[in-house]
């Protein structure tokens, strides 16, 4: 009988520790909620740069044009509504950028070096420091609304400026995702509207800080001529995401893409593409350049 007993002692001592690892991977996964959470008098500063490379080979013949540009782009929070939406001016305070373009030697501009923009940098010279925005936001990142305040490209719904967030909390390796409508021409000239989409995945969290992957996709069959015309758009990257403070710590993204035949059955196009964006600390700025060795 004690012998019985002993046995039945130990037998439950091994079920007990198998039924709690059991309830343990039954129960559900952990869920964050990922929203925007600014304080009215926030400013957020971003160093921002970005180069993109592109080359095209028409009947034969070789084009290469390159860019690149530095940037300090803010936000400056002016109020936060009671439901939970954050207004807040959008300006760039430094920038510096460079072109080459075929058959023309290589310009830059410096806006904390250069008095006067050379020929084709007047207009980002002009929107240098002064309000280009006001934007309300909700706390998801769609925008409300939004006021121009400088002259300055259209903005297109697809290239937002803050990443939408979803609205429901979610799990590690959960995805979200938003469509967008872009315009497009074909050969003929006539117009068309291509369906894209933006697809986020959660795919870690650590400390607090998420980081989501991020894959722009056309989910339309398209022609190379029309592919050609979105191609700048067609990147893959990460985010990384303070939850408990609400806002985008760094961004990184890049494009390597290739069109065969958009115009012409031997012609090709070559896309290759870096945006990286960090949040810089409230006294850190770009560092310094000195005057060109030209001037």
């Amino acid at each position: 009988m004690k012998l019985l007993q002993i046995v039945t002692v130990a037998l439950l001592s091994t079920l007990v520790p198998a039924t709690t690892a059991r309830s343990a991977e039954d129960s559900p996964p952990e869920k964050y909620q990922l929203q925007y959470k600014f304080k009215m008098g926030d400013v957020l500063r971003y160093a921002v740069k970005h180069s993109a490379d592109i080359r095209t080979t028409i009947e034969g013949t070789t084009q290469e044009a390159q860019t690149e540009s530095e940037s300090i782009k803010a936000w400056k929070v002016t109020d936060v509504l009671p439901n939970g939406e954050i207004e807040f001016v959008y300006l760039v305070e430094v920038v510096r950028m460079s072109n080459r373009v075929p058959n023309r030697a290589l310009t830059s501009f410096d806006s904390e070096l250069d008095e006067t923009p050379p020929p084709g940098f007047e207009q980002a010279a002009r929107a240098v420091g002064v309000p280009l925005s006001v934007v309300r936001i909700s706390p998801e990142g769609e925008i409300v609304h939004r006021e121009e305040k400088h002259p300055q490209p259209k903005a297109s719904d697809d290239m937002p400026l803050t990443l939408r967030l979803p609205s429901e909390p979610l799990a590690v390796g959960e995805q979200w995702d938003a469509t967008y409508d872009v315009p497009a021409e074909r050969k003929s000239g006539a117009k068309l509207q291509v369906r894209t989409r933006r697809v986020c995945t959660l795919e870690k969290v650590e400390n607090q800080i998420a980081t989501i992957t991020v894959d722009y996709q056309i989910l339309t069959p398209v022609s190379a001529y029309i592919e050609s015309q979105l191609i700048d758009r067609l990147t893959k990257g990460s985010v990384r995401f303070d939850i408990k403070r609400g806002r985008i710590i760094s961004q990184n993204f890049k494009s390597d893409r290739r069109v065969i035949g958009f115009s012409g059955d031997t012609s090709s196009m070559h896309y290759v593409s870096r945006m990286k964006e960090r949040l810089l600390k409230p006294n850190e700025r770009l560092a310094r350049k000195t005057k060109r060795n030209d001037e």
